[in-house]
């Protein structure tokens, strides 16, 4: 059999590093093909034992991870993304099952593929090869710095619990799953029951693949009414769903009152916002036309960042229908996802389909007015080819609604998840910021507009009440990633009606699973329990030349200090000739003797940190490969003629790579006068072989 192949009645739940389904006799709850009604598996969790897979996690699944560091786990992530990839037209085949046509399923495949790829090229540029992550400078905490501070990040000694939403099966699995397993937090994954069978074709792969270590993935396909029964304040649930669900679970005793971290991620009310200036026949008009189609049709609109409601000027309200109809009969053909011309697929299921007709029909009744589109059984493009009615299938037309009454409560409260947008009129930039806001906070609003006063006062009035807020115009209409798509880069969430909680955005959502702790003492306890030189730790100047150390011998304190280089008038006067920067504080006495901050004409900034090389660097070739930067750098105390500079430079922080044979060293570099005053801080970056 194919590793994705439903070959039993069950889907199979992923415990303690072994496939689990339930024994003869349950019924189970049946899953069918969102087009055909086909019955394609049944879903039950009868006999499961959930305490022991969170009691998994914890042992096995912690002990597991803690062997690796932050690259090593980014480069489990990537080759893991590298073996799904290779795999996923057995996902698209079973995904199609789903009502997603090919569209559909890249971006939820190749979509939650790509959060992999992105953790784990992320996990290895902006993370230490190490297992705890600093958080800002240290503070000192007494007068002689003896006695400092810090905050660090450490994995979360629990478990991870995901659960995820019916309309991004793989996605949700991959986008929660990365930046858990980057911060070393194994997981327990929840899918919904609909499309849950996609999710376990996912598993099915990552087991296969052998790649992630034990205990660090769970899957329970079903029911876990009891699940939060077994966590406490070491774990942390990651929700998608619905808000009055969402609402339930925090009001679990254990997510109440015992700690249980909870995030979640609900219903929103999106919106896109078009700017008066994007009249019919400008590219932002057409921008914002595309998008709205794209919204209600992909996924059949089953998405949780999709356009409910295209705020429009009032007058343009008529053009805005018309344009879509116009799209939407010319690209939309609705059917069989396994019929090679369908664009738009069935929902997922017609207990689906029966909400969002009934949503549908509380919006007409709430004064909407059908301006495209039916609630009627439409004839589909079915498997074959042919064209007809699909009795068992959950197929809807795309629908459009107007509204008199732009104030109507149901139509800021009423949610269609389905192939379904209200158009309404607004009469001004800030009443479309006030009926933007009427959503109760949502995931993401478009603002299309080529007028940046515009999208100035529309992102101030309404950024408070979104997670995120594109900007969309001609410049970048064609390389826009689009309204609903979240970006591992970017955060997804946010407030109010949303859920209140974020995923993503790229090291942020790692630190999600980690917890952040301050702790207080010497600069030499400091170092050794985060791996970076502290200033006042202990600095080693005997051991020779740190430049001459490959990564093997060089250790962090190893340090060098440099004699002490006199600076002339002469040197000044050269550097400023030589370079052009001739700025009066360099070339004028009178000038520079009248500005507060220096006591005359002082060396160039530059010049001293061309000197500082020259006093540290050792000319021979050796390990130190290549200077590839510069951070933190500050200038203290100005440098006249006469005066004389040494640097000191101390091994700060050494950083491995994983799969070359050389790491980045971070040198702490000071230089001071010849009375010891500080004259300049920076880090030097180094390349270094091992």
């Amino acid at each position: 059999m194919t590793a994705t192949a439903l070959d039993v009645d069950y889907v199979p739940s992923y415990v303690r590093d072994a496939w689990w389904s339930p024994g003869d006799g349950g019924a189970g709850t049946e899953v069918r093909d969102a087009s055909t009604g086909e019955l394609l598996a049944r879903v039950s969790t009868d006999g499961l034992d959930t305490a022991a897979a969170v009691e998994h996690a914890r042992s096995t699944g912690q002990t597991e991870l803690g062997k690796y560091t932050f690259h090593q786990r980014a480069l489990l992530l990537k080759e893991l993304a590298g073996f799904l990839n290779a795999r996923r037209e057995e996902l698209y085949e079973v995904s199609a099952r789903s009502g997603a046509t090919r569209k559909d399923s890249l971006v939820d495949i190749d979509g939650g593929i790509g959060v992999l790829f992105a953790y784990g090229s992320k996990g290895r540029r902006e993370l230490p090869n190490a297992t705890v992550i600093t958080d800002g400078a240290a503070e000192r905490l007494s007068r002689d710095g003896s006695f400092l501070g810090e905050h660090v990040y450490t994995r979360l000694p629990g478990t991870a619990v995901q659960i995820n939403a019916f309309n991004f099966p793989v996605w949700g699995l991959l986008e929660k799953l990365a930046p858990a397993f980057l911060a070393g937090l194994p997981s327990i994954v929840k899918p919904a029951t609909p499309t849950g069978y996609l999710a376990a074709a996912a598993v099915r792969l990552i087991v296969e693949s052998g790649i992630l270590p034990p205990g660090s993935l769970q899957l329970i396909s079903g029911p876990a009414r009891d699940l939060l029964d077994h966590l406490d304040y070491r774990d942390l649930v990651s929700f998608t769903g619905s808000a009055s669900t969402a609402e339930k679970l925090r009001a679990h005793p254990n997510v109440a009152v015992g700690g249980v971290r909870f995030t979640a991620e609900t219903d929103s009310l999106n919106a896109a916002i078009l700017g008066a200036d994007a009249v019919p026949g400008t590219p932002e008009f057409e921008a914002y036309i595309e998008s709205l189609v794209t919204e209600v049709t992909v996924k059949a609109g089953q998405k949780c960042t999709g356009i409910r409601r295209a705020l429009v000027p009032r007058e343009l309200v008529d053009d805005v229908v018309a344009a879509a109809a116009d799209r939407i009969r010319e690209r939309v053909v609705l059917g069989d996802p396994r019929a090679a011309q369908v664009t738009m697929g069935a929902l997922a299921s017609t207990e689906q389909l029966d909400g969002v007709r009934g949503a549908v029909r509380e919006l007409l009744a709430a004064g909407g007015t059908l301006a495209l589109g039916s609630l009627e059984a439409p004839d589909v493009v079915l498997a074959d080819g042919s064209t007809g009615p699909a009795p068992s299938g959950a197929f809807m037309e795309p629908v459009l609604l107007t509204w008199d009454n732009k104030d109507a409560d149901a139509l800021h409260s009423v949610e269609a998840f389905g192939p379904v947008a209200s158009v309404v009129g607004y009469d001004s930039v800030a009443d479309a910021v006030r009926l933007a806001a009427r959503g109760g906070g949502s995931l993401v609003a478009t603002v299309c507009t080529n007028d940046p006063q515009v999208a100035a006062e529309v992102l101030a009035g309404i950024a408070g009440h979104h997670g995120r807020v594109l900007i969309l115009n001609r410049e970048d209409a064609a390389s826009s990633t689009g309204h609903g798509s979240p970006v591992p880069h970017l955060v997804h969430g946010g407030p109010g009606r949303a859920g209140g909680g974020e995923e993503l955005g790229g090291i942020r959502a790692v630190l999600h699973y980690m917890q952040r702790t301050a702790v207080q003492g010497s600069p030499n306890m400091l170092t050794a329990l985060t791996g970076i030189w502290h200033t006042g730790a202990d600095q080693r100047f005997d051991a020779g030349h740190p430049f001459r150390k490959p990564l093997s011998e060089l250790r962090v304190g190893d340090a060098v200090r440099s004699g002490l280089r006199t600076v002339t008038l002469a040197d000044i006067s050269a550097f400023a000739e030589t370079t052009g920067d001739t700025f009066y504080a360099h070339t004028d006495q009178a000038a520079a003797e009248a500005n507060p901050f220096f006591p005359g004409i002082v060396a160039h900034g530059y010049l001293l940190l061309s000197w500082g090389a020259g006093l540290f660097v050792d000319p021979a070739p050796g390990p130190v490969l290549a200077n590839y930067g510069l951070e933190n750098l500050r200038f203290i105390t100005p440098v006249a003629a006469g005066d004389a500079i040494r640097v000191t430079l101390t091994a700060k922080k050494i950083t491995p790579r994983e799969t070359d044979d050389y790491g980045e060293v971070a040198w702490d570099a000071v230089l001071t006068n010849q009375d010891d005053e500080l004259v300049a801080t920076y880090d030097v970056l180094t390349l270094v072989a091992k």
